[in-house]
């Protein structure tokens, strides 16, 4: 009697086996020849690689300027030096933070505060730019920068309340390199570049 259980244990096992099968097959189905095939050779290096070669082609469509327009590129860099060079001298804060970032329009406040404080005035004549050149390029997740050298000509003058020179010659013209660094925020669609910080030389 004990044989003829374990038989039917076995019997009735390996029908529910059967069954199990059955429904598992009909639930996911069976391969056909026409899934999709996985690929195991395209690994963590080769995407790396793949990264990198989609980095470096956004990075070339970004500086890669043609000759055109790296010429109004570089026209528009001077226009903006020009205004925001007489803008300080005179004291108009408005031009100037239309033309830089906040933080760099801050600190073009303060000076001029701390001048006007001490009363004393600036005078500027700009006579030209003699040169301008893209010298760096930057690039961050969420922001693009240009460095542009600029070698100008100006005559500079700085006056006490009692209207004595006490710093520059009025008739001097002095040679000025600086280093200026314009920046835009990637997502932007606008054209404009703006002023972030000032390096002189």
């Amino acid at each position: 009697m004990s044989n003829s259980f374990g038989y039917l244990d076995i019997i009735l096992l390996a029908m529910i086996a059967g069954f199990i099968v059955l429904r598992l097959r009909h639930i996911l189905g069976r391969k056909t020849g026409h899934e999709e095939k996985i690929y195991s050779n395209f690994n963590e290096n080769k995407f790396e690689k793949f990264k990198e070669e989609i980095n470096k082609r956004q990075n070339k469509q970004t500086t890669d300027f043609d000759p055109k327009q790296k010429k109004e590129f570089l026209k528009g860099a001077e226009i903006a030096y020009e205004t925001i060079v007489t803008s300080f001298s005179k004291g108009d804060k408005s031009s100037l933070r239309t033309l830089s970032t906040k933080s760099m329009s801050d600190n073009f406040n303060s000076a001029i505060e701390e001048r006007n404080s001490k009363k004393i005035k600036s005078e500027l004549t700009f006579v030209g730019i003699k040169s301008s050149t893209i010298e760096k390029f930057e690039k961050t997740a969420v922001a693009l920068f240009f460095t542009v050298k600029f070698v100008s000509e100006i005559i500079s003058v700085k006056k006490d309340k009692e209207n004595n020179i006490i710093e520059g010659d009025p008739n001097k013209i002095k040679t000025v390199i600086d280093h200026w660094k314009f920046t835009k925020k990637i997502t932007s669609s606008s054209p404009n570049w703006y002023l972030a910080e000032i390096k002189n030389s």
